[in-house]
């Protein structure tokens, strides 16, 4: 061989070399999302969020590898363990749902990938224990917006309410933690009842409802599938005040609940209304350029509860990954994972558009009150409650 075509061959092989190592040493960002299934009208808003996420972050190229859980716990799973095993990402956004969040986090524990969920339930980390170290999330948490509906009930006069729910993870989460607050303004909960998030009918539920005579109910459900008991206390005649979780704070659900819906009381991520949000307030501008980015790609009037959510795990990424830089590389998946979950758990006063977060060794949420509105629905639109 000539010295020349030696040349030649050893720059080849370098540059496929110096070519493999970039390939292997960028950040992976799993997403696990509901982009089918029941769940879909939050989990298609989501994706549409994740593909304006940057590309670049902190001198590293990102890639986002995004897989469908069909709205399914054991779909979310499957995708978990494909995305550590096959794609060695270094983190995972998602689920969508809570019940597919918790049940993607015994493998991400064992894997020492961190995760961050886009869901509400209060139980996707709290209590915290060694495998919630890894899981964080960007919803207002249940206890948050459950709160809020109480404080709001009790200052209209509300003296008793019932429940209505998904009989899943999501239901019961709701269930709890609506009790709880509850109670703790002196509300008595007069009934409570649950339904299949594939349920045709609930006017089974809603009249044993009625028949408790309740001033208000508080229904724990999300997506589509939340219109049910809204149309059925319609058809019954129901007129006591509805309070709805930000599960439903969509258009897709608007649309669907049509004029049933108007009056309902929504407690959600304050990114919702981004444009109606006072001019003072601390994340106004964090949350505006969520609300143009958004719309700028895809119209007026689109923004969500789940496109907010998950902008803000986005932002959390943002600011932790050139953080656990400094720890780790990329090439080292095992120690960077690590770095980036201690880089997450050390974020303070992130402001975003959902609140400002700021995280503990013990607060995996980090938003405080700040972190949930209450939006009446009227004549097809959210207004904020002021």
């Amino acid at each position: 061989m000539s010295h020349s075509k030696l040349l030649r061959g050893l720059f080849t092989l370098a540059a496929v070399a110096l070519t493999a190592t970039a390939a292997h040493s960028q950040i992976k960002i799993g997403v696990v999302l509901s982009t089918t299934g029941p769940a879909a009208s939050l989990g298609i808003p989501e994706q549409k969020t994740v593909e304006l996420f940057p590309k670049e972050i902190g001198g590293e190229k990102i890639q986002y590898i995004i897989l469908d859980d069909a709205s399914d716990p054991t779909g979310a799973v499957k995708a978990t363990k494909k995305l550590i095993a096959d794609d060695g990402v270094h983190a995972i956004i998602g689920a969508t749902t809570t019940p597919s969040s918790l049940a993607m986090r015994d493998s991400l524990a064992e894997a020492g990938v961190p995760q961050i969920s886009v869901a509400g339930g209060r139980s996707i980390v709290f209590p915290m224990d060694d495998k919630r170290r890894w899981v964080f999330n960007t919803a207002p948490s249940t206890t948050l917006m459950a709160t809020a509906i109480a404080n709001h009930m009790k200052a209209g006069g509300v003296k008793k309410a019932a429940y209505i729910g998904f009989d899943d993870a999501f239901g019961e989460d709701w269930a709890t933690n609506f009790a709880e607050s509850a109670k703790a303004v002196g509300i008595e909960v007069v009934a409570a009842e649950r339904y299949s998030r594939a349920a045709t009918s609930v006017t089974g539920q809603t009249l044993h409802i009625k028949a408790a005579n309740p001033d208000a109910v508080m229904i724990g459900a999300s997506g589509t599938a939340a219109a049910l008991p809204e149309r059925s206390f319609n058809q019954i005649g129901y007129k006591g005040k509805l309070y709805q979780s930000g599960g439903v704070a969509n258009p897709d659900f608007i649309r669907i609940c049509g004029a049933d819906c108007n009056g309902t009381i929504v407690a959600a991520a304050p990114g919702l209304v981004a444009h109606q949000l006072p001019k003072d307030a601390s994340f106004k501008a964090a949350a505006m350029r969520y609300a143009d980015t958004y719309e700028g790609a895809y119209g007026k009037k689109t923004l969500t509860q789940f496109s907010a959510n998950a902008w803000d795990s986005g932002v959390l990424l943002e600011h932790a990954i050139p953080v656990a830089l400094r720890q780790a590389k990329p090439s080292d998946r095992k120690a960077f994972s690590a770095a980036l979950r201690d880089a997450l758990e050390g974020l303070k006063n992130v402001p975003a558009a959902g609140g400002v977060y700021t995280m503990t060794p013990t607060e995996h949420n980090g938003l405080d009150e700040q972190g949930v509105v209450l939006v009446e629905i009227v004549n097809g639109d959210w207004r904020l409650m002021k």
